[in-house]
């Protein structure tokens, strides 16, 4: 499998990190043979059609100089457009910062996937908040798959337990804590009587905040989470429009000391149902209920028809975290190839 990898963060740099490392394992396993072709980042790329070993992929991520500079391989100033377009692969994966506002560039590096006959895996979830429904038709009608398992709960597999251990039965609503960020800023407030300012910049220092926090604090996150949980689980087609959202910015320490003396604490939660429109907003629950967990820990409730309320409970963040997450993303598509080559 010849994978094309757009975006160099801290993401990226795990999906190599771990391709390398589990990749003697894999392919005894799983006959897995991944093969990087391309790594492609703002200022340009490195390619090699015969694939990128993992001394040269360990030497660029240790380098220390963009990317394109490599003397071997490296394309200074190509487009990621273009590499996705020209260099021959199986695979992109796709993991450049979130952008909610327009998704790109990651919209467009799909789409070409899509259009030249890639399959993709991303962790962005600008694209999905905004434009789940058309893509995932696109995908269908270019006959490729489309994986986003990294998306929601990061390393986590929130996403397979519902399509997989769950699919016996039937999902009538899901809710969820899916913010890393916000639930350790509540679970400070509540657990050391500090207001909400102080617990965000204990975060911010901690690097769990941005130093521009609204994608967290003010819901965006758990709603762009909400959206692909509706999406993918449920079968709606909704985007981020559509999510009635409210975030953390007004929750006190009156409100959390009220909810206490109830036996209750506060958590912002996604909510989604066959009846009611996506919701995200400060709740009230008990402090025995499988979802108040603390820190930056995510978890999510599944109210089923035969198996009652089903709860994953995982940490939501974290490049490594998110490359495994990545990593289980090909394997599934390795699997699905396979698959077809025998029916």
């Amino acid at each position: 499998m010849r994978i094309i990898l757009v975006g160099y963060g801290v993401v990226g740099k795990g999906v190599t990190t771990i391709l390398s490392r589990r990749y003697t394992e894999k392919n005894k396993n799983f006959g897995f043979n991944p093969k990087v072709v391309a790594v492609a980042d703002v200022d340009g790329a490195v390619i090699n059609p015969q694939g990128l070993s993992p001394d040269k992929l360990e030497e660029i991520k240790q380098g220390g100089y963009p990317i394109s500079a490599d003397p071997e391989f490296g394309c200074p100033g190509i487009k990621a457009l273009n590499v996705i377009k020209e260099v021959e692969a199986e695979v992109v994966v796709e993991i450049t910062p979130v952008n909610i506002k327009t998704a790109e560039p990651a919209m467009s590096h799909i789409v070409q996937a899509f259009k030249t006959g890639k399959h993709v895996v991303t962790t962005n979830k600008g694209p999905l908040a905004l434009a789940m429904p058309a893509l995932t038709e696109l995908a269908q009608y270019n006959n490729v798959y489309f994986r986003f398992s990294g998306t929601v709960g990061g390393g986590t597999p929130v996403l397979e337990f519902a399509k997989r251990c769950l699919a016996g039965d039937q999902i009538l609503g899901i809710k969820g804590i899916l913010n890393g960020t916000t639930n350790y800023i509540l679970s400070e407030m509540s657990q050391n009587r500090i207001s909400f300012q102080d617990a965000l910049s204990t975060a911010q220092k901690l690097g769990y905040a941005e130093r521009e926090p609204s994608m967290d604090i003010d819901g965006f996150d758990t709603a762009c989470k909400t959206v692909i949980l509706a999406n993918w689980i449920l079968g709606q087609k909704v985007t981020l429009k559509d999510v009635e959202r409210t975030g953390i910015r007004e929750v006190s320490l009156q409100d959390l000391d009220r909810a206490s003396k109830l036996g209750n604490t506060i958590k912002l939660v996604g909510a989604i149902d066959d009846k009611n429109k996506p919701v995200v907003k400060p709740v009230e629950i008990s402090k025995t209920n499988p979802l108040c967990v603390s820190g930056v820990l995510n978890a999510v409730t599944f109210q089923c028809e035969f198996a009652a309320e089903q709860t994953i409970v995982g940490r939501g963040a974290g490049g490594i975290e998110t490359a495994g997450a990545v990593l289980r993303d090909l394997l599934d598509i390795r699997h699905k190839l396979a698959a077809k080559l025998l029916t």
